[in-house]
């Protein structure tokens, strides 16, 4: 299977384990191009919809509330989003997502 330009996954730092079963939806330009669910390595290892990079302006959207409710956890965060930019299409962007109820942190993977 070929990698998807965009790719992520989500840590739960508490636990120190994978956050499966949480909604992600990409955005480019403010439109929604692609959406599915984090697996039990907590990766999105496909999505619903194929589509090529385009130079600008994209989002993911973390749907996190009610991963955290159906854990029984409460958490600050219903929905996280990170937005990034691509300059080159050539490039892949794996942007990860380190998770607490009360905090988060992201960076480029590779």
């Amino acid at each position: 299977m070929k990698r998807a330009p965009v790719t992520t996954h989500i840590l739960d730092l508490v636990t120190g384990r994978p956050a499966s079963g949480v909604s992600v939806a990409l955005f480019f330009e403010g439109e929604q191009i692609a959406q599915s669910e984090t697996n039990d390595d907590g990766r999105i290892a496909s999505w619903n919809s194929e589509f090529r990079l385009e130079r600008g302006s994209y989002r993911l959207e973390f749907d996190v509330g009610p991963w955290f409710r159906s854990l029984g956890r409460e958490t600050f965060y219903e929905e996280i989003q990170i937005a990034f930019l691509v300059n080159n299409v050539e490039e892949h962007f794996h942007v990860p997502l380190l998770l607490s109820p009360h905090g988060y942190s992201t960076y480029r993977g590779s």
